[in-house]
């Protein structure tokens, strides 16, 4: 995991203090964060980009912050779909690629 992805959800939560426990539970959101979301997109997704998949990873890692994460996917249903289409067209897209 980069570490400006640390400092980027860090600076998304406001958390501007240094905490060893803190850092460990961050990076524990970020890691479950990505796990997810790529399970989603079903294949491997780039969060250093400012693009949908950081953007979700910023708002997972805010509700598993403030112990709401059962409410994460409800909320972003759209994004997540949007996620996991977009995923599956890039997926045809490399295996079409690869067949020719």
């Amino acid at each position: 995991m980069p570490e400006e992805l640390l400092v980027d959800v860090k600076n998304y939560l406001h958390i501007s203090w240094q905490d060893e426990k803190t850092d460990k539970n961050i990076t524990g959101y970020i890691k479950r964060g990505m796990a997810r979301l790529q399970e989603i997109a079903g294949v491997p997704l780039d969060f250093t980009k400012e693009d949908l998949p950081k953007s979700l990873l910023l708002d997972y890692c805010r509700y598993a912050n403030s112990q709401a994460l059962e409410m994460f996917e409800k909320n972003f249903l759209s994004e997540i779909m949007s996620l996991h289409f977009d995923g599956q067209i890039q997926a045809m897209d490399e295996k079409e690629e690869t067949s020719s």
